[in-house]
């Protein structure tokens, strides 16, 4: 069976949907395929029991790239800001009131008198510090160079972790971590009402209003090439897609798979470096600390948040709460047994109310570090496939712009925009 298009986009996560979105809004005839039975991919939200837990801990930067592009494509949400009251930082196994104004810093066992000084000047300094001569200086090097205590060098790479999701300091871009850390400290995030499976229905709607056939259950084995360019997409058992340009929304290793013949994904997929991290999920009925919001791993990367505290996602008194081991293949250990013992620490006698509770070992939180060596953010591919024209990629790993969900909607909307131009060249040829 053979179909036609202008476009066919390769995978239904965030940038996928988005991407085929816009593509239909402009008028092409468009098809996506997902290989999962729904589209959503990380973005999925389970739902059981009147709960919604969303796969491990997501948040949403306002402000950001994947905010304009959801406003830009008529999708709506709510949600809410996470406080800085009832948080605390885990340190040597002891809870500390995490510093957040004057009055928490002063009181808060976490520093010394001198150590308190010095954050006072870093809270006070972080949102003004130019990101850009730091792109190509590891997380590491920037911390011995900047802070003086020990204390406020892992304080301040806890903030990294909490907003970039990855505990590798060494080969991590200072400068993309801090752009990251600032976005975060000007314009907050916000935990979504109903979970992330309001942005990928969103999506999916709009890309359906705006013409776009979704296909499910159907997996992309090959990018079908023509004269050095992309002509088609061959589905596994046999369908094809001919179309005059071909989207990889996936990562990088999926990319080069679907075309063993570039150099170029070949190269992308050798250097990827994916975030991971170990997720324990857990649904109660009700929580033990109500007012507990937040726990941050100082001298470990964990995390534990009440996201039901903010967002509707769970029924009245019950609660939400994803915990997270940051780069659970470097950290060591048992990670499901830390988180265990985090969610005893945070929230004493958790067991009692369990709901739901869901383990996943080593989810990918991102394809790929942004990393010093790379120069920060220049050094991720661009929309574009370099060797084949008419081949595109999007997601969190491509283009020079944000982290997680906000590279993946900028990469999208992107992607989309340069293959309009190639079409419009088409046309006028």
């Amino acid at each position: 069976m053979r179909h036609t298009n202008d476009v066919v986009v390769i995978g239904g996560g965030l940038a996928g949907l988005a991407a085929a979105a816009y593509l239909g809004r402009a008028g092409r005839s468009v098809a996506l395929v997902e290989k999962a039975h729904a589209p959503g991919g990380r973005a999925a939200t389970q739902e059981s029991r009147g709960f919604s837990l969303n796969l491990g801990a997501h948040a949403l930067y306002r402000g950001g790239a994947a905010h304009r592009a959801l406003q830009e494509l008529g999708v709506r949400f709510s949600g809410g800001a996470p406080p800085g009251s009832g948080a605390f930082a885990l340190d040597r196994g002891v809870l500390h009131t995490m510093p957040y104004g004057a009055l928490s810093l002063l009181t808060t066992g976490l520093f010394g008198v001198a150590e308190k000084i010095e954050v006072s000047r870093v809270l006070g300094k972080l949102a003004s510090v130019d990101a850009a001569p730091l792109m190509a200086v590891p997380v590491s090097t920037w911390l011995q160079g900047a802070f003086r205590s020990p204390a406020v060098r892992r304080f301040v790479s806890m903030l990294i972790r909490l907003s970039t999701f990855c505990a590798d300091d060494e080969r991590q871009s200072a400068g993309a971590a801090l752009e990251q850390v600032q976005r975060g400290v000007r314009d907050g995030v916000l935990y979504l009402d109903g979970g992330w499976r309001t942005l990928v229905d969103g999506l999916r709607d709009a890309a359906v209003a705006a013409g776009v056939q979704i296909v499910t259950g159907a997996r992309a084995e090959q990018v079908e090439l023509q004269g050095g360019e992309a002509a088609g997409v061959m589905l596994a058992g046999g369908d094809r897609i001919r179309a005059g340009a071909v989207l990889i929304a996936a990562g990088p290793r999926a990319a080069a798979a679907l075309v063993p013949g570039s150099p170029a994904l070949a190269g992308y997929a050798e250097r990827a470096v994916p975030l991971r991290a170990a997720c324990l999920d857990v649904a109660l009925s009700r929580l033990p600390r109500p007012r507990l919001n937040l726990v941050l791993g100082m001298d470990r990367p964990l995390y534990l948040s009440v996201h039901s505290n903010v967002a509707r996602l769970a029924p009245e008194g019950g609660g939400v709460i994803h915990t997270m081991q940051y780069g659970p293949e470097r950290a060591g250990g048992d990670a499901e047994r830390a988180l265990e013992d985090l969610l005893e620490l945070g929230q004493p006698g958790y067991r009692d109310a369990l709901v739901e509770r869901r383990f996943l070992p080593s989810l990918v939180a991102s394809n790929a570090v942004v990393t010093a060596d790379g120069g920060g953010f220049a050094g991720r591919p661009g929309v574009r496939v370099p060797e084949l024209a008419g081949l595109f990629v999007a997601g969190d790993w491509v283009g020079p712009e944000g982290m997680l969900a906000d590279a993946s909607l900028a990469s999208a909307r992107a992607a989309a925009e340069a293959i309009l131009a190639r079409r419009a060249l088409d046309r006028a040829a």
